[in-house]
């Protein structure tokens, strides 16, 4: 008998497409100011999204009940609880205006993965995804990862970060397949008026165009701004629309990962099914958490609200302070995103920043402040800060910037 060969061993190769997904810069930032602070470093970070208050007791009890419960310690339905599906389409109604049934909806690990879901649900391999710009870091790298290709469309502080049905027309193709729309923005915390939202979605529906719209924001507004629905403005578009929300940000319950998305039937069975092999259903205790949060008292959640917006009117008034520095006034969410480019191409400290990614490296360096660059969002020439920490820290970490910045 003939010996065979020995095959030859070749070298192992890891996968091209999560090999070109980056760290999520937000979290890569907040994660070096962490550890800064745990070396002994008094930094002050302005870089995570997520509220320094306490998930409110009542919430907290609930689960601590759920715990008690031995249903909670089996398989459930991967696309949710029922009664939390029903909870879910009761605050669609009453702070969306759409009324929809428990089966459009799915509850996901968090408003990411329903983010991620509904992309994969509605693109395919090369379709354009239009995306206004400065956007949230996820939603790139979500596209690709459904094998779309984000094109992005940018609009600055002049425009107070809100693109035109204008900008949206000039980008489309006939390659183009869905619209990311979010309002409150992160990381601009720009609002989109009535009209606005109404051109928008009535562009969207002539042109056949998916609508992934974010509302994790939706409840955090100011100065009597309200936060419109798309699928409110534009009813017809409802067809054609996905909303993502959750928890995280209106009840301080970032780390109980529990989001959900909600849409046309076929879109939401494609992501149902999808879900019942990534992750089956979220964690128990945490969708009866997420119950009591939607049905419970929202006091609390209202006192957040009003935090939020006395920190906004404090970094706004105080970053405009600083020369070279232009503010536009955020409504909603819990961020601020100045433009800092009157601040590159100048000598501080013996340096001079040509770059927003430069320039919050000279920032932690000299001063300890934490802010996420304007790369991560788009294009260079920006800062986000968050305002979701003590009114103290806040005003302490502006502080320090006027400092550095007062040559």
């Amino acid at each position: 008998m003939t010996e065979r060969a020995p095959l030859s061993r070749r070298p192992l190769v890891l996968s091209n497409k999560l090999s070109a997904i980056a760290e999520s810069a937000t979290l890569k930032v907040d994660a070096k100011a962490k550890a800064l602070l745990a070396a002994g470093r008094p930094v002050i970070s302005y870089a995570a999204g997520e509220p320094d208050f306490s998930t409110p007791q009542f919430i907290v009890d609930a689960a601590a009940a759920a715990l008690r419960d031995p249903a909670n310690y089996r398989y459930t339905p991967a696309v949710g609880l029922p009664v939390l599906r029903e909870a879910i389409a009761t605050k669609t109604l009453r702070d969306s205006g759409l009324e929809v049934e428990a089966s459009q909806i799915v509850v996901t690990n968090g408003g990411k993965q329903a983010v991620y879901q509904a992309f994969q649900a509605v693109v395919n391999p090369g379709d354009e995804v239009l995306l206004p710009t400065p956007y949230w870091t996820t939603y790139p790298e979500a596209i690709a990862l459904a094998d779309g290709i984000p094109v992005e469309v940018f609009a600055g502080a002049d425009q107070d970060y809100k693109v035109t049905v204008g900008q949206l027309e000039a980008a489309r193709t006939e390659r183009t397949t869905v619209l990311v729309f979010v309002s409150p923005s992160n990381p601009t915390g720009s609002v989109y008026t009535p009209e606005e939202t109404t051109a928008i979605g009535e562009w969207a529906l002539e042109n056949g165009i998916w609508i992934i719209s974010d509302e994790i924001y939706q409840n955090l507004v100011y100065d009597g701004a309200r936060a419109v629905s798309i699928v409110e403005a534009v009813p017809d578009a409802a067809a054609q629309t996905i909303l993502v929300n959750g928890v995280a940000k209106t009840y301080a319950m970032t780390g109980w990962r529990v989001g959900w998305m909600v849409g046309p039937k076929d879109a939401i069975t494609l992501a149902a099914n999808l879900q019942s092999h990534l992750s089956s259903n979220v964690n128990n205790i945490a969708q009866r958490a997420a119950l009591a949060a939607l049905t419970g008292p929202q006091t609390e959640p209202e006192e957040f609200r009003v935090a939020f917006d006395r920190r906004r009117r404090l970094i706004v008034g105080e970053l405009a302070k600083i020369d070279g520095v232009t503010v536009p006034n955020p409504l909603g969410a819990f961020y601020v995103y100045p433009d800092v480019r009157g601040l590159l191409g100048r000598e501080w400290r013996r340096k001079t920043p040509t770059t927003s990614l430069e320039l919050a490296d000279l920032i932690l360096e000299e001063v300890e402040v934490a802010v996420v660059p304007g790369e991560a969002f788009g294009p260079s020439g920006y800062l986000r800060l968050s305002y979701a920490l003590g009114d103290e820290q806040l005003l302490e970490g502006v502080r320090r910037l006027q400092h550095l910045f007062s040559a």
